[in-house]
């Protein structure tokens, strides 16, 4: 209990402290203790390597984060297990990876470079209206439920041309519009209200460039993107022995969770981020130590995949998708789910000292997991819509998940449907369908970091 509240305090000298009395305590009781001896090493590494750099009086890096920049690396895995991402063959990436609105906004995220050749800007008045053209070159997979709105504009329109995207704007007044062109990001900017107090901050990189265009259209193209430079450590949900939950027809529940988080783990790596698995391949790890890596790597989020499951009689009657975040169960379908997915967890506490603990959980975490569970359950939900119009929305849950109490960072667990309902299961193991839950979850980390950089 103490550990565990070390842990959450983010205190090093106090978790060493503890590991020892519980090393000490394990060995009387001949208990297994070579997982809290590991801890305790690295832990003493570490403070090891920081009174080094401070005796020296070196700046404070990320010399370990530097180095593995370009992998995604498994936890207690060999050199020659880095999971390379760039052989996957991600059918659901397309060179346009978003397009949405934020205010007076409309932005487009793109999976790979462009440039101002790729993007064409024509306005013109046809009848009584102003338009604004934007024909983007390339494929976007969710066309058709993509729908824009910006107050005080009357029309925004997204259609599939030959070899592009269009964009177009309508409106009864003559609006100002702008663009902001980054290698992976289009921002076009509605009356230019936010783009002028922006271009009067913006660095010597940032040159504004006429494109001969009317003159109610201007555009600043960035010179060069800047690396996301966050973490996300994925964990796949059961392995080994521990199959978790099972399907029709024997379909696993550790064999969707491993394969979506692959497919995770390589979107996101296309996409900048550096990210790290706690397991890549069939093997199992305990419960209390999957959130290890994500403390080591210094994550800036931790995502831990599962599937649902409820008992036969009740299969054909329960499907959806839902994340949850940590806090105190508030009902009985989250006290089910957390009962799931913590069985394997060795921890012995009773029942009230589990309440005690998590009341005592850190207040802003749970606010910052919270908000990430809510915009990866919508990246999921538009994503696999696209496809599957009946997914069922069964929303963003709290509940006492013991996978996700030792992260010190905005954590989630989520559940990508139910493997005992005889449909969904069969969407679960299809390898399209997991492309697209992965391509959900991605936009949803995507969505996160673009409201809290």
């Amino acid at each position: 209990m103490n550990y565990l509240k070390a842990v959450m305090q983010n205190d090093e000298q106090l978790k060493i402290d503890e590991l020892k009395n519980i090393i000490s305590i394990g060995k009387k009781l001949n208990k297994d203790i070579r997982p809290d001896e590991k801890k305790l090493e690295i832990l003493l590494g570490r403070q090891i390597s920081i009174n080094s750099k401070t005796t020296n009086k070196l700046p404070e890096n990320n010399i370990e984060k530097n180095q593995v920049k370009e992998k995604v690396v498994i936890k207690n895995e060999p050199e020659n297990n880095i999971l390379k991402t760039e052989s996957l063959n991600i059918d659901t990436v397309s060179p346009i990876r978003s397009i949405s609105t934020n205010e007076n906004k409309i932005v487009v995220k793109f999976n790979k470079n462009y440039v101002k050749n790729d993007i064409k800007q024509i306005s013109q008045k046809i009848a009584s209206n102003y338009v604004y053209s934007f024909d983007i070159v390339g494929k976007y997979k969710y066309t058709i439920p993509t729908k824009l709105e910006i107050n005080n504009i009357d029309n925004i329109s997204v259609n599939d041309e030959k070899a592009s995207v269009n964009i177009k704007i309508s409106n009864k007044e003559n609006t100002k519009i702008t663009y902001s062109l980054a290698p992976r990001e289009l921002i076009i900017t509605v009356n230019n209200q936010q783009l002028n107090v922006a271009t009067k901050k913006e660095s010597p990189k940032t040159i504004e460039t006429p494109l001969n265009l009317p003159s109610s259209i201007t555009s600043s193209i960035k010179s060069e993107s800047k690396p996301r430079n966050k973490v996300i450590v994925l964990d796949a949900g059961h392995g080994a022995d521990d199959v978790g939950a099972v399907g029709p027809n024997n379909r696993y529940e550790k064999v969707i969770n491993l394969n979506v988080t692959k497919y995770v783990g390589a979107i996101l790596k296309q996409r900048g981020y550096t990210v790290f698995l706690t397991r890549n391949n069939d093997t199992f790890i305990k419960v209390m130590d999957r959130t290890v890596l994500a403390n080591e790597k210094n994550a800036d989020l931790f995502i831990s995949i599962h599937t649902n499951a409820v008992p036969k009689e009740k299969a054909n009657e329960v499907d959806g998708i839902e994340t949850f975040f940590l806090s105190p169960a508030r009902n009985e379908r989250a006290k089910r789910v957390a009962a799931l997915e913590n069985k394997t967890d060795i921890r012995e506490m009773s029942n009230s000292s589990k309440d005690v603990f998590l009341e005592s959980l850190n207040r802003p975490r749970i606010t910052a997991s919270h908000k990430f569970a809510i915009d990866i359950q919508s990246g999921i939900l538009q994503s696999a819509r696209s496809k599957y119009k009946d997914i069922k929305d069964s929303g963003v849950r709290e509940g006492p998940f013991w996978v996700l109490v030792g992260a010190q960072m905005p954590s989630i667990l989520v559940e990508l449907g139910y493997v005992s309902h005889p449909t969904e299961s069969k969407r679960l193991y299809d390898k399209a369908y997991q492309q697209l839950l992965a391509n959900g979850i991605s936009n949803g980390v995507d969505s996160y970091f673009s409201k809290n950089p």
